[in-house]
């Protein structure tokens, strides 16, 4: 039996073929792991919307610093002209010290007695004197004034220099915020630009879905509460026309399976009222843009138009949602009226004029132009009218 032949080593070249097959296998392998998957249109639109929904917050902190700034803008005018006018008149009563002062050091040169005895009309001197008992009088009158409008202008002055302080950071955060919704928006718009025509336009179509499908469950409430009203309605007709047949004596006890009354149904703003005016602003301005911080009369935010629908009612309403909250009266859901401020999501930054029928005018968010949409859309935390 012949001895078996061992197999001869691999040659320098042909190591290096399998050593570079073997390590673009690896690599190729190790890419396709690590690969990101392609986001879906529901993932982008919900990205889009949270993007959307975080640079609304940060506009109405924006409208809110704003404000604020404005304010202490107007402040520190205010206080820079009082310490104007503080050093104009220490400047006016420096003067008149040293007019007096002047004329006290001529006059009291020489010791009074040495002038009385010297003096070859003593009368003369003596009516001198008291001239200058006078202006002596005159100069502590007149130090104690500069001694307090001293006080008054250094107070002054450091009110000046706090109010301006606050305004430099009232400045900082403003640009900050503006930053924060500039940033937002630009990731929103990059997100949007990754996707085809025909994906954006889905996007879009969804959008209108969602809102249809809310719209039509409002509608579906809305009618369920006309129904149970108006049966409520006609049980109390009924139980009233038979109280009346059994005369005028019996008692006038509702039976106890009659439900309480439905509330009214709101009733439609009278014409040329406060109401109708807010409203027919609000309507005047549908299909016009969303312009972040903007009060019109081309473009609004959301407590913009809010702002302007009341200014045009002789109303004045604070600059953000958040406050426009807190002014007025707070409204039941199920007694709201055409005019009616509407408030979303629990930190209240978003804001529509109600206009009936369980709807609203309202500008949504940026790329987006003013609406009607129902209140059942986003998440209603209540209702104010002021």
């Amino acid at each position: 039996m012949g001895k078996r032949r061992k197999p001869s080593p691999p040659s320098r070249a042909r190591l290096a073929v399998l050593t570079t097959a073997v390590a673009s296998g690896a690599v190729l392998a190790s890419g396709t792991a690590h690969a990101e998957p392609a986001p879906t249109l529901a993932s982008v639109k919900e990205q889009v919307d949270r993007l959307n929904e975080e640079a609304e917050q940060a506009i109405e902190r924006f409208n809110g610093f704003q404000e604020k700034q404005q304010k202490l803008q107007g402040e520190a005018n205010r206080i820079q002209e009082k310490v104007a006018r503080g050093q104009d008149a220490m400047n006016e009563l420096r003067t008149q010290l040293g007019v007096v002062g002047a004329e006290q050091y001529r006059n009291n040169g020489i010791d009074p007695g040495i002038q009385l005895m010297l003096d070859s009309d003593p009368a003369s001197y003596l009516g001198r004197a008291s001239v200058q008992d006078q202006v002596a009088g005159s100069w502590t009158s007149l130090l104690k004034r500069a001694q307090d409008e001293q006080r008054k202008l250094d107070q002054e002055r450091a009110e000046a220099a706090t109010t301006l302080a606050d305004l430099d950071a009232v400045g900082a955060s403003l640009n900050a915020q503006k930053n924060e919704i500039q940033g937002k928006l630009a990731q929103s718009e990059a997100l949007l630009n990754k996707l085809s025509a025909e994906e954006r336009a889905k996007i879009n179509a969804q959008e209108a879905a969602d809102k249809a499908k809310a719209a039509a469950q409002q509608a579906a409430s809305a009618e369920r509460a006309k129904a149970a009203e108006k049966e409520a309605a006609d049980k109390a007709k009924a139980a009233a026309k038979e109280t009346a047949g059994k005369g005028a004596a019996a008692p006038q006890t509702p039976a106890a399976n009659t439900p309480p009354p439905a509330a009214n149904t709101p009733a439609p703003p009278a014409a040329g009222g406060r109401a109708a005016t807010i409203v027919q602003f609000a309507y005047a301005q549908l299909g016009k843009p969303y312009g972040w911080s903007k009060t019109g009369p081309s473009s609004f935010d959301c407590s913009g138009l809010t702002g302007a629908a009341y200014r045009a009612a002789d109303v004045s309403l604070p600059r953000t949602s958040q406050e426009q909250w807190k002014v007025g009266t707070r409204i039941g859901r199920g007694d709201l009226q055409p005019g009616d401020l509407v408030f979303f999501y629990p930190d209240l930054h978003h804001v529509g004029v109600y206009i009936g029928d369980g709807k609203m005018i309202h500008a949504p968010r940026t790329g987006k132009n003013i609406e009607v949409l129902s209140i059942g859309v986003m998440p209603y935390m209540g209702a104010v009218r002021p």
